[in-house]
């Protein structure tokens, strides 16, 4: 993180599937409504997640049902949320397909 990009906001312990979405909303950093495997260890880093690269992957492998790269329609979503990503990944409140 550079001195020009906002503080990342961290999660609750305990949130609800949408406080969820909304929080990982701010780790797609390219805005493409999309959540990558980049994107989603960005956001385990920033719970201060050991191994939180391998845990995106995983997570990914998981979650990415249609073997894009990305969590990019709600199907893949609620299989991120019921996972968890270890503690915090997912997508945004959008209105896309995955809202």
């Amino acid at each position: 993180m550079n001195c020009f990009e906002l503080p990342v906001q961290q999660p609750d312990k305990d949130m609800s599937v949408q406080e969820f979405k909304v929080w990982i909303k701010q780790f797609d950093t390219d805005h493409d409504k999309r959540i990558s495997r980049e994107e989603l260890t960005e956001a385990l880093e920033s719970l201060h997640m050991w191994f939180s690269s391998w845990k995106a992957r995983k997570v990914m492998t998981d979650a990415d049902t249609d073997h894009t790269g990305f969590i990019d329609n709600k199907k893949e979503v609620e299989k991120l949320v019921k996972t968890g990503a270890g503690a915090g990944a997912g997508a945004g409140a959008y209105n896309t397909p995955y809202s």
